[in-house]
Formats: C-alpha cells, structure tokens, sequence
C-alpha cells in the first residue's frame, strides 16, 4: 500500500510540475487560456501513454505550437486570421528550444498525437523553407562581403544620447537590412519563395538595390568594396541608377534572363509601392535610414504573426547559434573573432544538412543515402542554377512546337496525329497553369508568367524528346505505321508531364511528385513506363536530372503502383489474375542458359544478377563512352512497352497485357523409346547418352529423333529441356545440335550467329511492371 501511495504521489507531483510549467510558459507568451487549457489536456494524453525523453518543457512548446495553429481569430475586416498571434519564434524562444530540435520532437509529437495530415504537412513545408533560408543565408554573407566592406574591420560604435544627431549607419547595419528587406520582399511573394532558384535571384535584386543605392548617395561610399569587380568605372558622374545584376550573376552562379525578369516583373514594383506607402525614403541617406531600418522590421513582424511562422532574421542574432541549434555535440573548438557565432551557427547547419539531405535527390530503393556525401564545392543554390541552366541549353534554338522533322513523321502516318496532339498539348498546359497558380492548403499560388515560363520549356522539351523516341523507333521497326503509336494518348500525356516533373525539379519547386500524376490523373503504373523511353532519348539531362527520374521510378515499383485504386489490379484482372513468371518477362540475356558457339546444352535455367559495373560492360561489349549513344538500354520497342488492342477485342485497352495465345495440340503417335548405348565422356566427365524418339508420321513412315540426354551423378537420366517458341521453332536441326556430344563445334561453314532471344516471351505493361520489379528487388538484396 505504501508503495501504491508512494507512486500516486509522484504521479500528483509530476502533474503539478507540468502544469506550474506550461502556465509559466503561457504567461510569458501571454497566451489565451483556451488554447492553453487544449496544449494542457493534449500533454497529459500523451505524458500518461508514452515515456517522454529530456526537457518536459521542450514537449510543452510542441503541444502549445499544436494547439495555437488550430485556433483561429476575427479579424476587424470580418475575417478570420489563422493562429492565436503567437509566433513560432517567441514559443521556441521561451521554452529555450532551438529549431532543429523543434523539428525533430514535433514529427514525434505529431505520431505520438496522431496530427492530421494537413499539419504534418505544414510542418514539413516550415522545415524545407527554414532549410531553404539557410542555403539562401549561406549565400548571402560571402556575395556582401564581396559588394560592401567587411563588418569586422568597422570601429566600434560611440555611446550617445538621444539629443546627439544621428550618425551614419554602419555596415553591420546595412548587412541586417539586406536580410531583413529580402525575407520580408519574399514573403509578400510567396510564388517566388516556392522555387530556390527565385529565391536565390530575389535576394540578388535586394543586394544590387541596397549597392546601387550606396553609388548614388554621394556620402555613403566608403560602405562599398572598391575591389568589387562589378563596380562602375566612373562612380563619381553616374546619372541614372546603375545596375549589378549581369555582373552578380557571373560572379556569384546566377542565371540573367532569371534574375532580371525577377527584378523587372516583381521586384521594382513592389519597391516602388514601399515608396509611395512612404514605409521606404532614400535608403541609406543619413536622416532616413534608421526611419526605414524600423519600418522594414516592423511590417515583417506583421508578417510572421499573420501568415509566416518562422522569423528568418534569427541568423542575425548574436544568440542565433542556441536558437537554431545543433543536432548532434560539436567535436572542434568554437572560432574565435566577431563572426565566431554565425560560424558556428554555419557548422550546425551542415551537420543538419549531412543528416537530412533534403535538398538532394534520394534513392530510396539504394544504400546510398546511408553513405556520407563527398565534400564538394558544389552548393545548394549553385546546383540548382546549374540545373536551370542545363535545361535551358537543352532546348536552346527550339520553339514549343512540332519541327519540321517531326511534322514530316508525322504526315507519313496513314492518319495524321497533328491536330489531336496540339490539341492535348494545349489542353494540358491549361490545365497546369491552373493548377500552378491555384493556392491550396500546402502550397501558395505561383504567378502567371512563371507557370507559362515553366509550360514553355516543358512543350519545347515535349517535342524535342517526342521526336528523337519516333526517330530511334522508325530506325527499330522499319516500314511500320507510326499512326497506331502516335495515337496512344497515355504515351502523350505521360511524356509531357514527364517534361513538366523535370523542369519543375529544375527549379527546386516544392510541387513535388506525385504532384504533377495528380492534376492529369495519370496513372502511376502507366507513367513509370515512359522514364526509361525519356532518359534514353536526351542526352543533356543532367546526373541529378536522371537521378530524380529513377527515384520516381523506385516509388511507383515500391508503393504507388500498388495503392488500392491502382491500373495494377485492373491489368491482373484482364490477364485472368496470373502474375507472369520470371521467364516470361525477362530477356534470355538474364538467363545462364548455357549458350556456346554450338548452341544451347544442359544448363538449367537460372537468373542472373543484373548488377554489372558500367565500366565492365563497356570493356566486355566494346562499346566504351558510346554505349548510350548508340545501343538502347532496352531492347524493348516503343511499340511493346505502348502495343494496341487486337481488333475485335471486347474491352478497348491501352496496353496489350494478354498472355501469349497457346499453339493448338497436335495429337501424334510414339513408339517406346529406345536407348541407344553410344555414351562418351565429355570434357566434365559427365556421361552423355543419346535418346532416340520414334513416332510415326501421317503417311505412315517412321520418323526418329534424337533426343539429348545426360546422366547424372544419382545414376539416372536426364533430358535435356529444350526452348521452342515462334522465333525459335524446335526442329530436327536445333535438337541434333542440341546434342551435348555436338555442342563444342558448330557446323562447318555457318557463321556463328548469337542466339535468338532478342525480347521477353511477353510484352506488355504487366511483363514490363513485373520484369522492373524483379530488377529493384534485387537491388534491395545485393545492397
């Protein structure tokens, strides 16, 4: 009883503990009380279930950060303001949480609590945009430090008192501006906050406005690097305000038609309404500076209560290394110097960065993930430039429309597919650009004019790509009728959201896959099919490009192709629920068959690791840096992979999944089989024996065959299986050879031909699904 009475009381105890807590947290956020009685219950569900690791606090601002975005208030406009007014940043702050760690007990907090998941993604979204405004913060401080003067070479600051007339601003205070005025400009421009590579340009634009600014003002000079190669030759008789963005661009991984259609079509307006709302004056002149300075941070506190949760200004504290923490013990000493914290802050980030990797493309299906990456001087944002501009090489010179090329394809086709594609190509790109712009619940609205820039380079990369697949088919096939191909509308509708998914993956969009299979409802089992085709026909796609491409693939095998609603079930269903075997999909090339010049011997059919080393092919097969070039990957047409349904058929279909048609039983007459004993030993000491099968033929003649045979070590026969189909018809000949007495010369006078398996013994999108999962399967097992 005692003890019972013992653990009741530390039960009372530990309540009164978290209750004396949480009410101390919310009178320091002066929050309501019913939100705070909400983070109360919920934090006592979750305190009497599980077991709760480290600071009882910390788990309180993740039930409070719950309960304070459920909660909504009326706004004087009869509106509905989402939240309570209590940002992210001052709950963090009071609990003495940093933010990586924030994001690390709130995805348990949200299993443990089972959140929607309409939070879980809100969550998820703030976690990107915090690691986004990291990367953009990376590149801030070194492209400042190479426009202005390096802040710890400033004097320190002088006491005054408030009747002093005010001072010069310093460069320290120019620096927190920037910053201030770039997260604030982006968050009215939550379309352009969505790409990183916006992003990057935008803060490009603020840094050549706040530099511009400091050539014109005839006082503020000495801010400027004199060693900045984009400074104009004559600074001193400048009659109009210049401009840094090429030379920004070039020196620091920028793309200009980018940066300047940002600056043009965004930027300066939005400046110039700062300025007739008088919330900015002459930027850096003397009197008007700290008037602006308090301004700009005021409207983004408006700001981050109303609409953001996270305050980007928390990189330019002093104290920013506790609230953006780290995830694991730093093992180096900390720097020394002014700048020590915000190097230190710099390090926390990259271990964050090595253990999330949410910036990169994954492999899911590989071990690779668990490796650590090299150190390269590639960054985040220069990647993403990088990949822009790959692309926009790639379809360089092109228009978004069919070429002349490609129109003459099409008008040798018995019926001319121009009309009907234009017409679907249109109607898609209506359909992106609604679904671009639209705002949703997870994602804010893109401009017009960025989702008709990102529909134009995917039709000018639709069309090229379309036509380099019909050109390497018409070299495959020979004298068929593209018209049947051409009309497959799944083959149209998967390519061109393909080109969508690679340019928005381009421009580091958050509409991630399966994003773009949602607005064209296209299946996952029917879109994977066409990833191979794409990559296999371009050739500019950069590594990352390519390695995304796979990583949709490994998802649709893994998980999408078998949701509930997938075509999977439907495409089982018409082969009569038979799930093709492993020697129906694969190619005979998979196979240990045991093929020599002299043909096929005794070898049992066994699977072959489809893990080769690139360089070993290239050295077997002689190819070297052309292999991709010239030979496909995949010896599968066009025409397989989309094959139409046989006319006449029941049900119309878009792919031809039907087993292989049975050849008819012919009933034949056999005479008893007679071993013959002519036995010799081959080169494996394995006794050979040659079988006679005697039947009689029509006309009654008697027919005999040899049969190939084997003893084996038991003391029994075994006969040798033999594989015969419509391209390898079994005959006289190819059972004579068949022989394992025959097998190590061939015939005199024939040229030695490789073997005839060129393709599966089934085609179709099911052997195709079926073959691709085997692959990954064992890649899962070899890794």
């Amino acid at each position: 009883m005692r003890g019972d009475e013992t653990d009741s009381e530390s039960v009372k105890s530990d309540d009164g503990s978290v209750r004396r807590s949480l009410e101390a947290l919310c009178q320091e956020l002066n929050m309501d009380e019913e939100t705070a009685a909400e983070a109360l219950q919920n934090f006592s569900s979750i305190w009497n279930t599980y077991t709760l690791e480290g600071d009882v606090v910390h788990w309180l601002a993740c039930s409070l950060y719950a309960a304070c975005r459920k909660s909504s208030i009326p706004t004087v406009g009869r509106g509905v303001m989402e939240g309570n007014g209590v940002s992210l940043t001052r709950i963090l702050r009071s609990a003495k949480l940093s933010l990586i760690q924030f994001f690390s007990k709130m995805k348990k907090w949200s299993d443990m609590s089972n959140l929607s998941q309409d939070f879980r993604s809100r969550v998820g979204r703030l976690e990107r945009n915090f690691e986004v405004s990291t990367v953009i913060f990376r590149k801030f401080e070194p492209i400042f430090l190479d426009m202005f003067q390096n802040p710890q070479g400033e004097p320190p600051r002088l006491p005054r008192s408030r009747k002093h007339r005010r001072l010069p601003c310093h460069i320290s205070d120019v620096f927190k501006f920037c910053w201030t005025l770039f997260v604030y400009t982006k968050g009215n421009f939550r379309m352009i906050g969505d790409d990183l590579v916006n992003s990057y340009h935008l803060l490009l634009c603020c840094l050549d406005l706040v530099f511009c600014n400091a050539l014109m003002c005839s006082n503020r000079k000495d801010l400027i690097n004199q060693y900045f190669r984009g400074l104009p030759k004559d600074t001193e008789n400048l009659e109009e305000m210049p401009c840094v963005i090429d030379k920004l661009c070039e020196l620091h991984d920028g793309l200009v038609v980018e940066a300047k259609g940002i600056k043009e079509h965004f930027f300066k307006p939005y400046i110039k309404t700062l300025f007739e709302k008088r919330t900015l004056t002459e930027l850096l002149d003397t009197p008007n500076f700290q008037d602006n300075n308090k301004a700009i941070n005021r409207e983004y506190e408006e700001y981050v209560l109303t609409v953001g949760d996270f305050d980007e200004r928390v990189f330019l504290g002093a104290d920013a290394d506790e609230e953006i923490g780290t995830p694991r013990k730093a093992t180096a000493a900390p720097p020394s110097g002014q700048l020590s914290a915000r190097m230190q802050v710099e390090n926390n980030l990259q271990q964050h960065f090595e253990k999330m990797h949410s910036l990169a493309p994954s492999t899911p299906l590989t071990g690779r993930r668990y490796l650590k990456e090299k150190e390269v001087l590639v960054t985040p944002v220069s990647s993403a430039t990088q990949s822009v501009s790959r692309l926009q090489s790639m379809v360089s010179g092109l228009r978004n429309s069919p070429s002349d090329a490609l129109v003459q394809i099409f008008n040798s086709c018995s019926r001319n597919p121009t009309e009907s594609i234009l017409n679907r190509v249109k109607t898609m790109g209506e359909r992106f650009k609604q679904a671009y712009t639209k705002p949703t619940d997870d994602l804010p609205g893109a401009h017009m004019d960025f989702s008709e820039n990102r529909l134009k380079l995917a039709e000018i990369l639709y069309f090229k790509i379309l036509e380099n697949i019909m050109t390497q088919e018409m070299k495959r096939i020979q004298g068929k009728d593209m018209a049947v191909l051409l009309e497959q509308e799944v083959l149209h509708c998967s390519l061109l959201a393909c080109c969508l998914e690679v340019v928005l993956f381009a421009y580091s969009s958050q509409r991630t896959f399966p994003w773009i299979l949602e607005i064209f409802q296209i299946p996952p089992f029917y879109f994977y099919k066409v990833i191979e085709v794409f990559i296999r026909s371009e050739e500019g796609l950069s590594r990352d490009m390519v390695k995304h491409l796979n990583s949709i693939e490994e998802q649709v095998l893994e998980s999408k192709a078998w949701t509930k609603d997938s075509a999977l079930w439907t495409a089982l269903s018409n082969a009569n629920n038979k799930v093709p075997t492993v020697e129906e999909v694969n190619f005979p090339s998979n196979f240990d068959t045991g093929h020599s010049a002299g043909g096929p011997t005794h070898l049992p059919l066994v699977a072959l690791s489809p893990i080769i080393h690139p360089r070993i092919r290239e050295v077997r097969t002689g190819l070297g840096s052309s292999a991709r070039k010239d030979v496909p990957q995949s010896p599968i047409s066009l025409h397989d992979r989309y094959s139409s349904p046989a006319a006449g058929s029941a049900k119309r279909r878009l792919f031809g999944d039907d087993p292989p048609a049975q050849s008819p039983v012919k009933r034949i007459s056999v005479t008893p089989i007679k071993i013959i004993p002519n036995a010799m030993e081959n080169n494996q000491n394995t006794a050979s024996t040659t079988t006679v099968l005697s039947m009689a033929t029509g006309n009654g003649q008697q027919l005999t065959i040899p049969l190939p045979m084997v003893k084996n070590e038991m003391g029994g026969i075994t006969v040798i299986q033999l594989q015969a189909n419509e391209m390898n018809p079994l005959t006289a000949r190819v059972l004579l050879t068949a022989s394992p007495s025959r097998t190590a010369a061939p015939p005199a006078g024939s040229d030695t031909q490789p073997p005839p398996f060129n393709k599966p013994r089934r085609t179709g999108s099911l052997a195709l699904f079926f073959r691709k999962v085997r692959k990954y399967s064992t890649l899962i097992k070899h890794t």
